[in-house]
């Protein structure tokens, strides 16, 4: 325990997700010794999040305006939308530079044992981008996780009856990982999704 400020911004940190006691006294302790203008920086840093940034109208990825740049780009195929749990896995995905089409952030996944239910979620205004007839494909991201696998298995339900595609993300081996540390879950969905190799 520290005196007054210290101890307060310790307790601060310590409440940031993934920031345990030990890692919100050396955070704290880093600040106290950085230079004043790389504190003023962050606390900048941390308002202008705080006041500018918000969630996309349309797709509820992080944004800076109305809508995200993403929902904002006329190139972006307006036919397929990508589902994920979280704006970060947005981000995870664009990196592949794989995907054309446009997202969907649920806010989450369902979870009973933390009292999460679809109704927590923003799967009515997914239903809701759905029912114009426009998107022909539905591409479900949800994390390969029990979770995940709920709320993937409760989407495909939901929007069986449209009449459009639904696929879900393959999962299987990493690059660069060996079979023997692979659990049986991933094994089998890698049996699961294997493709065949022209020769």
């Amino acid at each position: 325990m520290y005196e007054g400020a210290v101890q307060d911004l310790i307790d601060e940190l310590g409440r940031l997700p993934g920031v345990g006691p030990k890692s919100a006294q050396r955070i704290a302790f880093h600040l106290l010794a950085a230079e004043s203008a790389d504190v003023v920086r962050l606390v900048a840093a941390l308002q202008r999040v705080q006041a500018e940034v918000r969630f996309c109208v349309t797709c509820f990825n992080v944004a800076e305006g109305e809508q995200c740049r993403i929902c904002r780009d006329p190139r972006r195929a307006l036919d397929v939308i990508c589902v994920v749990e979280e704006p970060k896995d947005v981000v995870a995905i664009e990196r592949t530079r794989e995907f054309k089409g446009r997202y969907h952030v649920l806010g989450g996944a369902i979870s009973p044992i933390e009292g999460i239910g679809p109704d927590d979620l923003r799967v009515k205004e997914l239903m809701t981008r759905l029912m114009d007839g426009q998107v022909t494909e539905l591409i479900i991201a949800t994390d390969p996780n029990l979770e995940g696998e709920a709320t993937a298995a409760y989407l495909a339900r939901l929007v069986g009856p449209l009449g459009m595609a639904v696929s879900r993300l393959a999962s299987g081996l990493p690059v660069g990982g060996d079979l023997e540390y692979a659990d049986e879950v991933t094994l089998g969905r890698a049996f699961e999704g294997r493709r065949r190799i022209d020769a």
